[in-house]
């Protein structure tokens, strides 16, 4: 039995695009693709980009789904009434997110068993924006979330998390590109297990700290830390 998931994205966003990259390597194929089209789509994609600059790029939503049939739609938003009625029309099992704005609960309530999302950071210690550049900032491990969305900004039930090794000459840019991949593992993983049956979840605690977009000034001293070699979880 296949999992009937819809896969929201801002347009063509990076780490939306190696999450699918993988999902469908492991033969899960979206039931609809939505992707966002918006000025914050853009700014975003090309934030994301930035911080993986010099590393692998994942295929293009265009070149990976050539040969596939996968329905396909772009909406300006997605907490608005169309993407709305595309969800209600699909009526997924699953919504699955691939880098998105916070999705408000009228698209929450659209799935039946709930919203998955695969945060760049260990929650609940790091929520919000630039989670890698925060965790070295503060010196705490970098890692990936599978967590289910509630309308909190990442407080929901968490599935799975999994740190990353920080070796001793490893640059910011190598350790945003690496949460890309684990993102992608820990959603494989996730439906997987949902399809055996066997998707668990366990609610996060209160207390924890929700970062915004860090400084300049700021990512300079995390470049400097990981330069320096001054991280406290290197580890070599």
């Amino acid at each position: 039995m296949s999992v009937h998931y819809a896969f929201l994205v801002l347009k063509e966003h990076p780490y939306g695009r190696e999450m699918l990259r993988q999902l469908l390597v492991a033969g899960y194929a979206p039931a609809i693709l939505i992707e966002e089209n918006s000025p914050v789509a853009d700014e975003e994609r090309q934030k994301f980009l930035d911080r993986i600059a010099g590393q692998p790029i994942p295929p293009t939503f265009t070149e990976m789904l050539a040969g596939w049939d996968i329905r396909r739609v772009e909406v300006p938003h997605h907490n608005r009434e169309d993407c709305e009625a595309l969800l209600k029309e699909v009526r997924p099992h699953l919504i699955v997110l691939g880098g998105t704005r916070i999705i408000r609960p009228n698209i929450i309530a659209t799935a039946r068993d709930g919203v998955l999302n695969s945060h760049p950071g260990l929650l609940p210690q790091v929520r919000g924006s630039a989670s890698v550049a925060w965790s070295i900032y503060y010196d705490i491990p970098v890692g990936c979330t599978c967590h289910f969305i509630d309308p909190g900004i990442d407080t929901g039930d968490i599935v799975s998390q999994r740190t990353i090794p920080v070796h001793r000459g490893d640059t910011y840019e190598k350790l945003v590109r690496a949460t890309l991949t684990l993102a992608g593992e820990l959603m494989v993983e996730a439906l997987q297990q949902y399809q055996a049956g066997t998707l668990t979840r366990t609610p996060q605690p209160a207390e924890g700290n929700t970062y915004r977009v860090m400084p300049p000034e700021m990512l300079a001293q995390v470049r400097a830390k990981l330069a320096e070699g001054t991280y406290r979880h290197l580890v070599d």
